[in-house]
């Protein structure tokens, strides 16, 4: 389970669509940009093969609670 997982706009104008996001899973920090299609892009290490698409699931599920759900 990921945790602490943060998100910011990525461009000063927030009507411009794409965030930066961060989070924790087991001990270690991973980033990224959430861009509007959905597309999942790391700027941080890449989380290892299932771990991936389950943390990849995961964001975005929370990104359409916080960001598209308000």
């Amino acid at each position: 389970m990921l945790t602490h997982f943060q998100y910011k706009p990525l461009y000063e104008n927030k009507q411009l669509p794409g965030w930066k996001f961060s989070f924790y899973y087991n001990k270690q920090m991973f980033n990224g940009i959430y861009h509007q299609n959905g597309k999942i892009e790391w700027t941080s290490a890449t989380p290892n093969g299932e771990d991936e698409i389950q943390l990849m699931d995961q964001i975005h599920e929370l990104m359409l609670f916080h960001v598209y759900d308000q």
